[in-house]
């Protein structure tokens, strides 16, 4: 028995390999480093090899997954978009373990796994008997198929739902996202989705065109360019250097901010939208103001790393308070509301005349922000120019010369 390498098969063994080398790579460092996240994404991977290895191995011309092996499970089938799922939820929150309540998703794969181990075990003959008189005639195949896209399609939701209340959530409780934002996790999603609809294009060109088994090989290739990205990309994807536990919906807030104030240069008054609100909670008020009086004597602001319970601790009071304070008093989520802070710090940094060896972005980061995209994106936010047009303005403005006009002697 050996297997033929050709321009079929050996892209999708190269894939097939990759796979696996990154799924023991993943359980190694899960199991050293107690990390949930990847020894479930090395699952992930060891799916997507099921994915295309009944493809991989006929074109290599072995053949015994259809004949000592027929109709056993091949793929993880209903177990691969939950998995997915998961995925994304451990890597969110660093706490999170599966309770028995979490089995119930394993069951459309436990089902059909046991249908067709039952059917594997009555041995070859009945195998072919059983597909010719039930499997085929009453569309069992078909609508497992149907099942899986419909499956594919809830679990997609569920994961991009997931992800939208998680970057909503660290908003509300970091001051620099740009390292937890976990960007890869949206085109992780997006890369599955592709996949899932190229293969119910070909799956209809199939019906269509009766497509050879040779012609459906660009589906399996799909396959095996994602294992390589979501390997690799995976992989390599940054840890937080915080312990994330992301377990509750948060409350979705607003990103409106045509209801800004302008700024003066020695305070940073903060807009009132709940002001109504907060004069009915006298609590708020009080802690709003000692908000603001630390904010403008110990500037923790200037710490990269600020977060809500960081906040919290040196105020002597718990994230829970320190949140609501901050969103109904300032009309603020945490993360507009420390980085105001330090774009107005910035503002007068950038005149000082002992910044002028260090660039924008080195006065940034000595302002608070630790990253090039953030800094922009949020002064731009807050003031509705870049930094750059707003340095050259204020040179602009320091270079003007004030020439008043003489009045001859004899007039």
């Amino acid at each position: 028995m050996s297997f033929f390498f050709n321009s079929y098969s050996t892209p999708l063994l190269f894939g097939f390999l990759q796979g696996w080398v990154y799924a023991i790579l993943l359980w190694v460092r899960g199991r050293r480093e107690e990390r949930l996240s990847d020894i479930l994404l090395g699952w992930v991977l060891v799916g997507m090899c099921f994915n295309i290895w009944e493809y991989m191995l006929g074109f290599g011309g072995l053949e015994f997954l259809w004949r000592e092996l027929e109709f056993f499970p091949r793929t993880l089938g209903f177990l691969f978009p939950p998995l997915c799922y998961f995925y994304l939820k451990s890597q969110f929150n660093a706490d999170f373990r599966f309770s028995r309540r979490d089995l119930w998703h394993a069951v459309p794969f436990l089902v059909e796994s046991s249908y067709h181990i039952i059917v594997f075990l009555q041995g070859p003959a009945f195998v072919e008997r059983w597909k010719e008189t039930v499997h085929y005639p009453f569309h069992i195949e078909d609508i497992t198929y149907v099942l899986s896209t419909i499956q594919d399609i809830v679990y997609l939701y569920l994961s991009l739902r997931l992800y939208r209340e998680y970057r909503a959530w660290i908003k509300t409780q970091f001051s620099n996202t740009e390292a937890i934002s976990f960007h890869w996790f949206r085109n992780f999603l997006l890369a599955l989705t592709m996949s899932s609809v190229i293969s119910f294009a070909v799956t209809l060109l199939d019906i269509w065109l009766d497509l050879t088994y040779w012609q459906d090989w660009w589906d399996e290739l799909f396959g095996a360019v994602l294992i390589y990205y979501v390997s690799i990309t995976g992989y390599s994807q940054p840890q937080p250097a915080r312990r994330l536990v992301f377990s509750e919906t948060p409350t979705s807030e607003s990103d409106d901010t045509s209801d800004r104030v302008t700024v003066e240069k020695d305070s940073l008054p903060i807009p009132d939208n709940n002001a109504v609100a907060a004069v009915q909670n006298p609590d708020i008020l009080e802690w709003k103001q000692k908000l603001l009086t630390l904010m403008a004597n110990e500037k923790p602001y200037l710490e990269p790393e600020l977060s809500l319970s960081d906040l919290a601790r040196r105020m002597h009071t718990n994230s829970s308070v320190l949140s609501q304070v901050i969103n109904v008093g300032t009309s603020r989520n945490f993360n507009d509301f420390v980085n105001e802070y330090r774009v107005e710090e910035f503002k007068q940094q950038v005149n000082n005349p002992d910044n002028a060896h260090l660039s924008l972005l080195g006065i940034a980061l000595e302002c608070g922000f630790n990253s090039k995209a953030t800094f922009n994106r949020a002064f731009k936010k807050f003031t509705g120019v870049s930094p750059k047009e707003f340095s050259g303005h204020q040179k602009n403005q320091d270079s003007l010369v004030i020439i008043t006009p003489q009045t001859p002697l004899n007039q």
